[in-house]
């Protein structure tokens, strides 16, 4: 990758790690996660612009507190702390931290000081996310407070003469209304970038990187059809053409008629230059899901099985260099990854086929959030209606229905989903909603339908705003395309008998219903 300038992320297992190196990216600067463990060497080789605590679960005076090498306060680099890093930061230069006698959580008003550096262009009372049970009682020698609460005194404070500064609520989170104010002002007026992170240069570079490495090597891609391996799929081919070999298992859990919409788009009949192979496995998952309902165990289960049928499919074809998949940002931190807690996991994460014979593996786009993914697409030339086909879990439907998943249930997902899709797009709104869904819930309950006594399931439908996947808000859909959708399923897809919406968020829900 070309030389950028760099935001580093210091990771103290706090859930929104990436979230945080996202918002930077929004500004058009390049973030780095890295551990907490990070050396100041390190620090130093990297060379970045600044640095960045995030928060994380721990007490600082804890046992089990994470800690830092603190000769990095000597590097003359400018440091935002955010919850567990601001209380870090007080603590280790001479502050006092305790425990908060209220935890506030949630969205919270703070009373700002206009005043202040960082939190100077926002106004006077704000709303941000607070989520602690800690507080700073008392800022560390050199600091003043720039903003507070009734319960948190010590809200944000600032060192302007080191540099240093922290907030003890989290600007990275959508619900914090003026949170980019304070990434801004750190990131451009603190760190002094001038932003030089964009996808165009992105994707020419990934370009010449992945033909340098390949050079005349052979390319295997797991391609499921979604909008992370299409992109990934077609940024290869653009790199080396028909030295990738692109295998798509079709395993019976994609949305109506997907499968065949992916063969038309990649294989023979489609514009890009390379090899396409469909393995229509859905038997198989079937038999495999029987008598499962836990959503985990569902998981582990398809990506366990989409690994053997592609390692199956890929000694067919015998040994290649490189193995592409099409891994993103979100994927990994929500699968977990040194002291952050594992959300759900992804089979594209950690689950390298053992049997397949490949020299090292290539991801794109793993240093990439879904709307950076997007752009890419764009810039590669693939058509707007893929690159901004809604998002799709790598287990499908079988995360869509809740309890065991049954033909019988994915035929009714199916057919309720396209219906919703189909109303939302008609509305023109389908651009404005992060992402939207119909899933099954494992709930009967009695109907009535004509003259009969019905005991059917109810379908949930689902829509959010989102610009990152890592927090989202419930979309107040227009209750005209609702009650359309409504009635459309009710009428149309056998065995529902009630439609339900789903109003939360994220946090404390996930996107997508399991």
């Amino acid at each position: 990758m070309m030389k950028h300038e760099k935001i580093l992320v210091m990771d103290f297992g706090g859930q929104y790690a990436q979230l945080i190196a996202r918002r930077v990216r929004e500004l058009n600067v390049y973030a780095e996660i890295k551990p907490h463990t990070f050396t100041v060497k390190e620090i130093e080789e990297m060379n970045p612009k600044g640095i960045i605590f995030t928060g994380g679960p721990n007490s600082v005076y804890g046992e089990s507190a994470l800690a830092y090498d603190e000769k990095l306060f000597q590097l003359n680099i400018p440091i935002l702390g955010i919850c567990y890093g601001a209380q870090l930061m007080a603590h280790s230069l001479g502050g006092k931290v305790e425990t908060a006698p209220v935890s506030e959580y949630g969205k919270t008003e703070i009373d700002v000081d206009k005043n202040s550096f960082l939190m100077g262009e926002v106004s006077a009372k704000t709303i941000m996310w607070m989520s602690h049970t800690d507080y700073i009682a008392q800022v560390p020698r050199g600091f003043k407070k720039i903003a507070g609460t009734p319960v948190c005194p010590v809200a944000a404070m600032e060192d302007t003469e080191r540099g240093f500064y922290a907030t003890q609520f989290h600007p990275e989170v959508m619900h914090s209304v003026e949170g980019m104010k304070v990434f801004k002002k750190f990131v451009k007026d603190v760190c002094k970038c001038s932003g030089d992170w964009r996808m165009d240069s992105f994707v020419e570079e990934s370009i010449k990187e992945i033909k340098a490495k390949v050079g005349d090597g052979k390319v295997l891609c797991a391609l499921s059809g979604g909008v992370d391996s299409s992109v990934a799929a077609v940024m290869l081919s653009k790199a080396v053409g028909r030295q990738l070999t692109c295998v798509f298992v079709d395993h019976g859990l994609l949305r109506k008629d997907e499968g065949d919409q992916v063969e038309a788009v990649f294989g023979e009949t489609g514009k890009y230059d390379l090899n396409f192979i469909r393995v229509n496995a859905q038997e198989r998952f079937y038999e495999a899901l029987k008598g499962v309902s836990e959503p985990e165990k569902k998981r582990k289960i398809i990506g366990e099985l989409f690994i053997r049928v592609f390692e199956e499919e890929a000694k067919k074809i015998g040994a290649v260099d490189f193995l592409v998949q099409g891994t993103i940002y979100p994927d990994i931190v929500e699968s977990g990854s040194g002291h952050s807690a594992t959300i759900k996991s992804h089979h594209n994460v950690g689950g390298l086929p053992d049997h397949v014979d490949f020299k090292e593996i290539i991801e794109p786009l793993r240093d990439l959030f879904k709307d950076e993914v997007r752009k890419s697409g764009l810039e590669l030339g693939i058509p707007e209606y893929l690159v901004f086909r809604q998002p799709f879990p790598g287990p499908g439907l079988a995360v869509r229905i809740i309890g065991e998943v049954t033909p019988e249930k994915v035929k009714i997902v199916q057919e309720a989903d396209a219906i919703y899709r189909e109303e939302v797009e008609k509305a023109g709104i389908s651009r404005d909603i992060g992402q939207y869904f119909a899933a099954l819930t494992n709930m009967r309950s009695v109907g009535v339908m004509g003259d009969f006594r019905t005991y059917d399931y109810a379908i949930a439908l689902r829509a959010v705003l989102t610009s990152d996947f890592m927090t989202a808000e419930a979309a107040q859909l227009p209750w005209e395309v609702l009650e359309v959708a409504t009635r459309r399923i009710v009428n149309e897809v056998d065995h529902v008998n009630r439609v339900l919406y789903d109003c939360t968020g994220k946090p404390p829900g996930t996107i997508e219903l399991e």
